[in-house]
C-alpha cells in the first residue's frame, strides 16, 4: 500500500508520557461522540473472528467492546486507572498500561488505537513498542488528532488562560502531526513502506457544548496550566464565548499500516 495524503471534509497519567487527563464518568457522559467517530477507524482495522488484537488507549471499552462482538479476542491498554476500570466493568481485558511502554512481544495479529496518539509524548517509543506488539504480516489500524487539529479552539482555551494569567501549557503540547511526520515516525519504527494515512476535516458538534468540552477534554491542560479548580467553570464559559460556535474544528489523522513478514 502506497503513502496518500489527501484532505477531506486518564484519572491517573504520567505527565511525561501523556498530556491527558480522564475521569470516567465525565468521558461517558460528554465524550460518547469519540468512539461514535471512531466507527470509520473500527472498519479500516476490520477484525475478524479469531484474530486477537490490542487496543492502544481503550479508554472506557466502547470500541473494545464492538472488536470483540465481531469476534476477536482483545486486550485494551490504557493509562487511566478510571477508564481501566469502566472498561472492565464491561467484561473486557483491559489493563493499566502506557503506550510507550508495552511488554508485548509478538503478540498480536492486529493493534487498534482511536482518540489516543495525541496524547502520547513520547511518539518515537510508542510506535516501537506497537510495532514490537505485533506478529509478522500484523496490521496496525486507527485515528488520531492530525495537523490543524482544534486549532481554532485550542487558539481560543490559550488567549482565556494568558489574559487570566496563566501561561498556555505549550511544554505539554500535544502531538498532531501531518502525513509526512506521521509516515516518519513509523517508517523509522519499522513499519516500512507499508502505511497508507490521511488527514480528514471533521467538524464536529458538541452536544453539551464548549464549556463542558474544555473541563473534561482540556482537564490535563488545565493541571499543567495551574488553574484551580474553583476556577476552571468560569474559564471555561470564557473560552465558549470566545469561540462562538459548538462546532469543534476537529481534524483526524487515518492509517493503516502493516509490519513487513
Amino acid at each position: 500500500m502506497g503513502h496518500h495524503a489527501l484532505s477531506d471534509p486518564p484519572a491517573l497519567s504520567d505527565p511525561v508520557a501523556s498530556t491527558s487527563q480522564w475521569d470516567a464518568a465525565d468521558y461517558a457522559r460528554l465524550g460518547g461522540f469519540v468512539p461514535a467517530l471512531g466507527a470509520a477507524a473500527l472498519d479500516l482495522l476490520d477484525p475478524q473472528p479469531g484474530e486477537h488484537i490490542l487496543d492502544v488507549g481503550c479508554g472506557d471499552g466502547s470500541l473494545t467492546q464492538q472488536i470483540v462482538e465481531r469476534g476477536a479476542s482483545v486486550v485494551g491498554i490504557d493509562n487511566s486507572l478510571s477508564m481501566i476500570g469502566a472498561a472492565r466493568a464491561r467484561g473486557l481485558d483491559a489493563r493499566l498500561m502506557d503506550a510507550a511502554q508495552l511488554k508485548f512481544a509478538e503478540a498480536f495479529d492486529a493493534a487498534f488505537s482511536n482518540a489516543t496518539l495525541h496524547w502520547v509524548l513520547d511518539k518515537e517509543r510508542a510506535a516501537r513498542a506497537i510495532w514490537f506488539a505485533l506478529k509478522p504480516g500484523g496490521r496496525f489500524a486507527g485515528e488520531m488528532g492530525g495537523e490543524g487539529n482544534l486549532a481554532r479552539l485550542r487558539e481560543a482555551l490559550d488567549e482565556v488562560l494568558v489574559l487570566r494569567g496563566y501561561g498556555p501549557p505549550t511544554f505539554a503540547a500535544n502531538w498532531y502531526p501531518s502525513v509526512e511526520e506521521f509516515l516518519a515516525v513509523y517508517e523509522a519504527a519499522g513499519f516500512t513502506g507499508e502505511i497508507d494515512a490521511r488527514l480528514v476535516e471533521r467538524p464536529t458538534p458538541l452536544e453539551h457544548g464548549v464549556a463542558a468540552w474544555v473541563t473534561t477534554f482540556r482537564a490535563g491542560w488545565l493541571d499543567r496550566a495551574g488553574v484551580p479548580h474553583a476556577e476552571r467553570a468560569e474559564i471555561a464559559a470564557a473560552v465558549a464565548d470566545a469561540f462562538d460556535t459548538d462546532v469543534a474544528d476537529y481534524v483526524r489523522l487515518r492509517f493503516i499500516m502493516r509490519k513487513p513478514d
